[in-house]
């Protein structure tokens, strides 16, 4: 059944369920957001739009959140941590009076208890190694090894250094089985390119 979700369009910013995002809301009509959110379900929909320009086309698939821990400043901004529910698809936005956007979605209905087969999460694990020594990360492997199949494959897909098109394509992907093969092929695809990238700590 569709469903009306207020959206916070943030390029570059991907939540996957299960997953929490750190938020600094300092806009007007993004705090508007957070106020209206706060007094009905806490609900905000993340979902990237296409250009970072104002207005811009939605991509089809993002992620609802759920206002967890929040900050509110006197100056009217907030600090927020925002987690994943459910991804929904993008039926049509909707023409409001608010200054923040509203769309009608259809909820995604995922596989909750969906796990890797020990091929691929033993192949997910060897790739993962392997781009993290080639881009100099520094990672806590016996902490990833005890992540369950659907903590680590989203987790991943979240923090990675992809772009905004590749995590937007993984937030995409039909199953879990799927993303675990596009992250593989993301990490081989970016593995291999050169440069002076920053180097990050993955903790």
């Amino acid at each position: 059944m569709p469903t009306r979700l207020s959206i916070f369009p943030l390029p570059g910013a991907v939540l996957f369920p299960g997953l929490q995002l750190p938020l600094h809301i300092f806009e007007p009509r993004y705090r508007a957001l957070v106020g209206d959110a706060l007094v009905r379900d806490r609900r905000i929909a993340m979902i990237q739009p296409q250009r970072s320009e104002e207005g811009a086309p939605l991509y089809r698939i993002g992620c609802i959140g759920r206002i967890g821990e929040i900050e509110a400043m006197d100056d009217g901004r907030y600090n927020l941590i925002l987690e994943g529910e459910s991804r929904f698809s993008l039926l049509r936005e909707l023409d409001v009076p608010t200054a923040f956007r509203q769309v009608e979605a259809e909820l995604v209905e995922d596989d909750e208890n969906e796990t890797l087969s020990h091929a691929q999460r033993g192949g997910f694990e060897d790739e993962a190694r392997k781009f993290a020594d080639r881009q100099g990360y520094r990672v806590d492997w016996e902490s990833v090894e005890r992540l369950d199949d659907q903590s680590l494959i989203n987790g991943v897909s979240q923090i990675a250094p992809f772009d905004s098109a590749s995590k937007q394509a993984l937030l995409e992907a039909e199953n879990l089985s799927a993303r675990c093969e596009l992250l593989v092929q993301l990490m081989q695809f970016y593995g291999r390119r050169d440069g002076d990238e920053e180097i990050i700590t993955l903790q």
